[in-house]
């Protein structure tokens, strides 16, 4: 059986096109050469989620996009955010077991198809399926990459949002098809295109599209138009707290893309100073998908504060920090907070049942 290093080395040798995308707190794409840098231990992992590394390998033939093969993998980092190369090998041995196995030879006697990368994954202690909601978006991401027509949904949602049918019959949307429009966001930038449409229509929308929608965001880049949109709507609910803490979450999450402006750090500081600041859903979206807002300072320290006194309690506080310090930049200036004279006492006895008194 052949030998690689890396997966990468693996997958550049099976002549498909690939890409490989990044899938802990947001969908995004991965070159394949800072992948490669990453297994081989020379930086650490760019955007760790819950300790662990969760990527996605789509892989095509441009003669036949249609019939992609996806792998859905979740690698263990070590502490200081590596890939534990251990484990990064013993899945490589498995993937290459599976397809030595199935093809009855080693894997570069001839090439594997498509049925049988599929498989190759067969129970594999790395692989994983992502909930609902980010299988949708990253079908959408997949079609769009292999240039492929959207889901049979997605004329539906660009009648609904290009405004040409009524904005309370969101019952007929399909998911795919919100998501689908959501991601092509990134094509259609015209004056006509989806994006210019969405932030058209963005504030008119009833609760349970908007709330899709704005968790369908996260995976892309708004445009300043529909950047203002979102910001306008993200103040005004805050402002009139009416809505649901869920709501507030899915707005933070449309938002999280967005340029690192003085109007979204504002915004965010008022979410935080409002009586949704302590709420999970709430501290979970900033910790999960704002975490580079919290690189300013000030935002840090409002948040550490908020999050001293969640409505959830110590478990939360334990569960978001371990998270949050894993990601290099946030570490030390998280560090400096917590060791500030500052800070204050509902934060000190919440750093102390996190690490024991004798870390203050």
């Amino acid at each position: 059986m052949a030998h690689f290093e890396t997966l990468t080395d693996f997958i550049r040798q099976t002549e498909a096109q690939f890409r490989i995308f990044d899938m802990g707190r947001c969908i995004s794409k991965l070159s394949p050469d800072s992948f490669r840098q990453m297994e081989v231990g020379q930086v650490p992992y760019q955007k760790p989620f819950l300790h662990q590394a969760w990527i996605a390998v789509l892989m095509w033939n441009p003669k036949q996009a249609n019939e992609n093969v996806v792998w859905f993998l979740k690698l263990p980092l070590d502490e200081q955010g590596f890939l534990v190369q251990a484990a990064r090998d013993d899945f490589l041995n498995r993937l290459l077991q599976n397809l030595s196995n199935s093809m009855g030879k080693g894997p570069l006697d001839q090439p594997a198809d498509a049925t049988e990368y599929r498989d190759a994954l067969k129970d594999n202690p790395f692989s994983f399926t992502p909930d609902q909601e980010k299988m949708a978006a990253f079908h959408a991401t997949a079609t769009l990459t292999t240039r492929q027509p959207a889901s049979s949904f997605y004329d539906t949602a660009c009648h609904y949002f290009q405004g040409e049918s009524d904005l309370n019959d969101w019952s007929t949307l399909g998911y795919q098809g919100i998501a689908d429009y959501v991601i092509r966001c990134q094509e259609d930038t015209g004056k006509t295109g989806n994006e210019v449409k969405l932030a058209a229509i963005f504030n008119q929308l009833p609760d349970t599209p908007l709330e899709a929608v704005s968790t369908f965001l996260e995976h892309i880049q708004p445009g300043a138009a529909l950047g203002q949109s979102i910001l306008q709507k993200l103040n005004t609910v805050v402002a009139e707290e009416k809505v649901s803490a869920n709501q507030i979450g899915a707005l933070l999450r449309a938002i999280s893309q967005c340029p690192e402006t003085d109007e979204k750090i504002t915004a965010l500081t008022a979410v935080l100073n409002s009586t949704y600041g302590t709420e999970a859903e709430v501290i979970a979206a900033l910790a999960s998908r704002c975490w580079a807002s919290l690189q300013y300072p000030v935002l840090l320290k409002l948040f550490l504060e908020k999050l001293a006194i969640n409505q959830t309690g110590q478990e939360c506080f334990n569960r978001v920090m371990a998270d949050l310090m894993f990601i290099p930049t946030l570490r030390a200036l998280t560090l400096q907070q917590f060791r500030s004279p500052d800070r204050s006492d509902a934060l000190s006895k919440a750093i102390g049942g996190m690490f024991g008194d004798g870390f203050l």
